[in-house]
């Protein structure tokens, strides 16, 4: 039985990810570290919480002693990381703590990982040859595109907000412990995210509370910035690919080849809410739009090829079929049932 340590599963992506992996994989333990701030949420994790094969543990990726802990304790031949501060308006307000989580945090777990398992520079030691850190960044960090290419995994960094910057910085030190210590290590960097158990503060959930609340729908600036959405199930099909089957030392881009504005992300939800719950004006009439965010990148478009030819992946949902899955969960749980 291998043990295998995710971090910040109790967030949106691992906490879909977490339950598709212990379900799929039995010959795993798996460790989760998170801290719990503001976006984790162990209620997202309660189909995993009476697994014998799952452990929570309560803590910071930055404290170099429990995660040493951990290591020893559980025997740790493998890292997926999800852990990381998300919320761009919040990395606006708050720079700090995302170089803190995202870049201190993201070392601790590679310096550690590295000593665990390595004797020496590109020498693992007997028995942990073949363990793996895998990196869960984001497109932001290849920064805004034109009307018409697509970022593709040779794309330049050009990050524009402290979130980005600080992903970029991490998978920059990812990028340091494979070329100096030769640790095995994966990257895979993703287009938007939608789904179940998403936070409340991000687009599409804000969007369906304030419509079914009958309240004014915040859109930034013109409502045409550009996104990729990919539904989050099938970004975990994608990590758990390019976990087992991705070469070592490459960065795999993830997105669903859905680009819609966020004015057409609204409106669909609004269409779909028009025919679920029909009230006397349409949900559309809730859209406000508001002063845009600083910094607020115009459009994000993921090249997924190489996930796809390389590692046999491929999205199951569409944008039409995810987001009607997506306002159902989310219906279902701001109504309580």
């Amino acid at each position: 039985m291998k043990s295998i340590l995710l971090t910040g599963t109790a967030g949106f992506i691992g906490s879909n990810f977490t339950p598709y992996f212990l379900e799929k994989y039995t010959e795993y333990n798996l460790i989760n570290l998170d801290l719990l701030t503001y976006a984790g949420d162990l209620k997202n994790l309660n189909e995993c919480e009476n697994n014998p094969r799952y452990k929570f543990i309560k803590g910071d990726i930055c404290n170099r002693e429990l995660v040493e802990f951990i290591f020893k304790e559980y025997d740790i031949q493998g890292v997926i990381h999800f852990a990381a501060e998300s919320h761009v308006d919040n990395s606006i307000k708050n720079p700090g703590v995302f170089i803190e989580t995202n870049v201190n945090g993201t070392f601790t777990l590679l310096d550690v990982a590295k000593n665990y398992w390595m004797d020496k520079p590109f020498i693992y030691k007997k028995d942990y040859d073949g363990c793996r850190f895998h990196h869960i960044s984001t497109d932001e960090v290849y920064g805004t595109l034109n009307e018409t290419d697509l970022f593709t995994e040779k794309t330049p960094y050009a990050p524009n907000s402290p979130y980005s910057a600080s992903k970029a910085s991490s998978d920059m030190i990812v990028r340091s412990y494979q070329k100096t210590y030769g640790l095995n290590t994966v990257v895979t960097n993703c287009s938007n995210n939608y789904g179940p158990k998403q936070h409340d503060e991000k687009l599409i959930p804000t969007i369906i509370r304030k419509a079914l609340a009958g309240e004014s729908i915040p859109i930034y600036g013109d409502g045409k910035n550009i996104r990729d959405w990919l539904y989050v199930l099938d970004h975990c099909k994608g990590i758990d690919l390019a976990y087992h089957n991705g070469k070592e030392s490459n960065v795999y881009n993830v997105g669903g080849r859905n680009e819609r504005t966020n004015l057409q992300i609204v409106n669909a939800i609004c269409t779909i809410l028009d025919e679920k719950v029909p009230k006397d004006k349409s949900y559309k009439e809730l859209i406000t739009f508001v002063e845009d965010r600083a910094g607020h990148d115009r459009r994000y478009a993921i090249d997924a090829s190489k996930l796809e030819n390389e590692l046999g992946w491929k999205a199951d949902e569409n944008f039409d079929s995810g987001i009607a899955k997506t306002v159902e969960w989310y219906f279902r749980k701001y109504n309580g049932v």
